[in-house]
C-alpha cells in the first residue's frame, strides 16, 4: 500500500462525490441519517464546497488509483477541520486513514488545533481518532434514535 495525497481540482469533484457516496452508503443504510450523511449529499453541494476559499480537497491515492478523499476546512487562528474523510469500503481497515492524517498534519504544519466529528456508535472510528491523538470534547449531537455525532479535537504544539 503506497498512500499519497494529491490536491484536488474542480475537475475531480464528480469522482470525489462518487467515492464519497460509496464510502458513506453503508452508514446511511445503517443509521438512516438522511439529512447529515455525506452519501446523501448532492454533487452540486460538493462543487459549492470546492469553490469555498477556505476549503482544500485532496484525492487519497494508492499508487495511481484514487481510493478516497479528504476535505480540510481552514478556520480562524490556525485551526483546521477534517470534514469529511472517506475511503472506498473495500480499502477500509488497511491503515490508510492513519497515513492520510500523518500526511495532512505534515502539509498543515502551522496547525494549532484540528477538529473533526464522527459517529459515537462506530467504535472503530472513535478508536482510530483517539489513537491518532484526538480527544472527545464532551460535545455531542443526537441526529436520530440510532445515531449520535460526537466532536473531537487535537491540539498541536508548534
Amino acid at each position: 500500500m503506497e498512500v499519497s495525497l494529491c490536491k484536488a481540482t474542480l475537475d475531480d469533484a464528480a469522482k470525489l462525490h462518487e467515492i464519497q457516496v460509496k464510502a458513506f452508503m453503508p452508514l446511511l443504510e445503517k443509521y438512516q441519517d438522511y439529512d447529515t450523511n455525506p452519501a446523501n449529499e448532492s454533487l452540486e453541494r460538493v462543487i459549492t464546497r470546492f469553490k469555498q476559499p477556505f476549503t482544500d480537497y485532496y484525492l487519497i491515492r494508492n499508487l495511481e488509483d484514487t481510493i478516497g478523499g479528504i476535505r480540510i476546512v481552514k478556520m480562524s487562528n490556525k485551526s483546521y477541520r477534517v470534514s469529511p474523510i472517506f475511503i472506498l469500503p473495500e480499502q477500509q481497515g488497511n491503515g490508510i486513514a492513519q497515513k492520510v492524517f500523518e500526511i495532512i498534519e505534515n502539509i498543515y504544519q502551522d496547525a494549532r488545533l484540528w477538529e473533526l466529528d464522527t459517529i459515537m456508535q462506530e467504535e472503530g472510528l472513535c478508536h482510530l481518532y483517539e489513537k491518532l491523538g484526538y480527544k472527545w470534547t464532551g460535545k455531542s449531537k443526537i441526529i436520530n434514535e440510532k445515531i449520535t455525532i460526537i466532536f473531537y479535537e487535537k491540539s498541536q504544539i508548534i
